[in-house]
């Protein structure tokens, strides 16, 4: 079995960048108004739950980073490029399908299915990226 390498700093870096990316992502500058119509949301509603929306926001970012981090040290990933592509990888078969399932579900607007998606493939490829050009 090969050694795992993982890289905490990267990991840190990265999940930064994906909160950055969302706060940009879903501000009224780019997606966060039609978002916040798709779902029937207000922004004091937005504002009640934010807290706990970052908290586990966080979590659930460093877990991916980490497990991201594990499977580029596998797949002997050393590069940015190598990472973003592997970071497109996770979207593809992951987070773009499962999505997909969740929105089919929940009966909401395409557009956003497209909106949540596009930010995935931004920060998966950004992760990848940190992850991969850091080993």
């Amino acid at each position: 079995m090969p050694e795992i390498q993982v890289n905490f700093f990267a990991i840190g870096v990265s999940v930064i960048a994906v909160i950055l990316i969302g706060a940009l992502w879903y501000s009224p500058l780019l997606f966060g108004d039609a978002w916040l119509k798709g779902h029937g949301y207000t922004t004091d509603h937005m504002k009640e739950i934010a807290g706990r929306n970052l908290l586990f926001s966080l979590i659930s970012y460093a877990v991916m980073a980490s497990v991201l981090s594990v499977l580029c040290s596998y797949a002997g990933v050393s590069s940015y490029s190598h990472g973003a592509l592997m970071g497109a990888l996770v979207w593809v078969g992951f987070l773009a399908t499962l999505g997909m399932t969740a929105h089919l579900v929940l009966d909401r607007p395409w557009s956003i299915y497209f909106i949540d998606v596009g930010y995935q493939f931004v920060y998966s490829i950004t992760m990848g990226a940190i992850i991969g050009g850091w080993r």
